[in-house]
């Protein structure tokens, strides 16, 4: 079945703001790792060991984990990822970023049970990197929309990522092997869903490109009415072509938005909705 009919079928059953969820765990996380420590590891993290004992909670606990209990970095990390997670979901639908979602939480669980079965090694992989994920993915989306960075600084989608990205290889490189696992991991959903599922990205893709071509549409039809001038005067018919010191200005008086240069803006007689007719 492919996924376009898989989201006719079930995509009413979608998670929809999925974000509020995933950041209401996340809060949960970082009061329990403040007022708590150690319980998080020791009851809910994703501990393959305690899970093939019966702790089954710790599939979906692990989440909960926050990447700082630094106050301030971690409300304005929530921030982000709020903001991330609601526009992808917008421009995606519910079921796609579910699937996003879930892909990435899954490759954590699968990744931490290989390390497991492999080298009998329990690694604790929290959802951090899954969230920063979706950074690439809104990149991946609309590279050219702009980013306030902490509010302030404007920074393309692109050039977040690629900044993102470099992060990432120097975790790779230098991180412990929790780090890279975490990493390699998070990039599992951004793959599979760039590569084999494209249709939410190209949904997007080509709806941008229409209003942009509206938009271009839009702005040339005053060359092509005017015979490349923008502005031309109702009265005597000059153009900034004819004269570039003309002023021109819209009168508020007259019906069809008819544009005077500065000459005849106070002597001309307003044009009624009749009469425009």
């Amino acid at each position: 079945m492919s996924l376009e009919k898989l989201e006719r079928k079930l995509g009413r059953y979608a998670i929809k703001n999925l974000m509020i969820y995933l950041i209401i765990l996340y809060i949960g996380g970082f009061i329990l790792v403040r007022l708590r420590p150690g319980f998080y590891e020791a009851y809910l993290s994703l501990n393959w060991e305690m899970i093939l004992k019966g702790q089954v909670w710790r599939l979906f606990t692990y989440v909960m984990y926050p990447p700082t209990t630094q106050i301030l970095w971690f409300l304005l990390e929530c921030f982000i990822f709020y903001s991330l997670g609601t526009n992808l979901e917008r421009m995606w639908g519910s079921f796609y970023f579910n699937l996003y979602v879930f892909i990435g939480l899954l490759a954590n669980v699968v990744m931490s049970l290989l390390i497991w079965l492999i080298g009998h090694r329990i690694l604790l992989l929290t959802a951090d990197n899954l969230y920063m994920s979706f950074l690439l993915a809104f990149a991946m989306t609309v590279p050219d929309m702009t980013f306030y960075l902490y509010m302030i600084l404007p920074v393309k989608a692109k050039y977040l990522a690629i900044f993102y990205l470099i992060i990432m290889v120097l975790e790779l490189i230098l991180g412990d092997w929790a780090l890279r696992c975490s990493v390699i991991a998070s990039l599992v959903n951004v793959a599979v869903f760039f590569l084999f599922i494209r249709k939410p990205i190209l949904r997007v893709k080509q709806y941008v490109r229409r209003a942009q071509f509206k938009q271009n549409i839009k702005a040339a039809e005053p060359l092509t009415k005017n015979g490349g001038a923008r502005h031309r005067c109702a009265v005597c018919g000059r153009t900034e072509l004819d004269d570039p010191s003309l002023e021109f200005r819209y009168c508020s008086k007259c019906a069809g938005g008819r544009e005077y240069c500065m000459e005849h803006l106070y002597t001309h007689v307003h044009v009624t909705e009749e009469e425009n007719n």
